[in-house]
């Protein structure tokens, strides 16, 4: 089974800006795929500020088949 999410686009910088949903063949940028996890969509993310910038991260735990990247 493939990931859920699948990071699609990067800034210079390293950050996640482009998201895409494998199951749902949904694209997102970062304020909608915030969003999306603020609502509780996908329980398996969780967002931080970092840089005062609202960030999509994955949970941390043991599977690799949440991770963003």
């Amino acid at each position: 089974m493939p990931k859920r999410v699948s990071v699609t686009r990067e800034s210079e910088t390293g950050r996640n800006l482009g998201f895409h949903d494998n199951y749902t063949g949904t694209n997102m940028n970062r304020p909608q795929f915030v969003r999306q996890i603020e609502n509780g969509n996908y329980p398996h993310h969780h967002v931080r500020v970092i840089n005062g910038v609202k960030t999509p991260v994955s949970n941390p735990d043991r599977s690799t088949r949440n991770n963003l990247g």
